[in-house]
């Protein structure tokens, strides 16, 4: 794949502009539970090497280094040639946000849709997994001016479709705001940070009835 490659790919629906849609091909070189894995490590925290992916994830270099050569071949990821010296090579996700296929739009049963799932499943576990951590040993590793900000809510609404995709256009226009003021250039002193936002209607509600109407006198 071209460095260029995932840079051209269509949008998603989700974020016109923004997200770039994987192609079958490289949707199904991510759908390995270890590449999701290495994915997601260069993603929140940066280049690394093949040796620091594995110490990591518990993992053999030898095995980090094959998934990184596949995902190299997917145009996922490429070497930092700024960084290493002599044989050693630092690795980078390639810069741009990436979205997955709309399950809703393949096959059941199809390779397609089954990475799909296995690459969603590998990010909400990766997801959770953050969070406990925080939650277990946060005190441990930050200082107050850490964890008097940090902060995780649940709010519950009765909402419309229109009102929802309106909440969610919000809060993507805020999030848009920060990334590009930050994600390229970093401020001294700054660490990694996750954001979870989720917002979807519950399976076991029921819509709200029309309210009842007044009787005319």
């Amino acid at each position: 794949m071209k460095s260029n490659d995932l840079e051209s790919q269509p949008s998603s629906t989700r974020h016109p502009g923004i997200d770039h849609l994987l192609t079958s091909e490289s949707l199904k070189s991510l759908a390995h539970p270890l590449r999701v894995r290495i994915y997601d490590e260069l993603s929140a925290y940066g280049p690394l090497t093949a040796s620091g992916l594995a110490e990591r994830l518990g993992e053999s270099s030898g095995a980090t280094s094959y998934h990184l050569r596949q995902l190299e071949r997917a145009g996922l990821v490429r070497e930092d040639e700024t960084r290493g010296k002599g044989r050693e090579r630092w690795w980078e996700r390639r810069p741009g946000s990436i979205a997955i296929p709309d399950a809703r739009t393949l096959a059941p049963g199809s390779a397609e849709r089954l990475a799909v799932k296995l690459v969603e499943d590998e990010w909400f576990r990766s997801r959770e997994q953050n969070f406990r951590e925080f939650t277990a040993e946060g005190e441990y590793v930050f200082g107050p001016e850490w964890l008097d900000v940090a902060t995780s809510d649940t709010i519950n609404l009765r909402l419309t479709p229109e009102q929802l995709h309106g909440l969610v256009t919000d809060i993507d226009a805020v999030l848009m705001r920060y990334i590009d003021a930050y994600k390229r250039t970093p401020s001294p002193g700054s660490r990694p940070v996750q954001i979870h936002v989720n917002a979807f209607p519950l399976v076991r509600g029921e819509a709200t009835g029309e309210p009842p109407s007044k009787e005319q006198p």
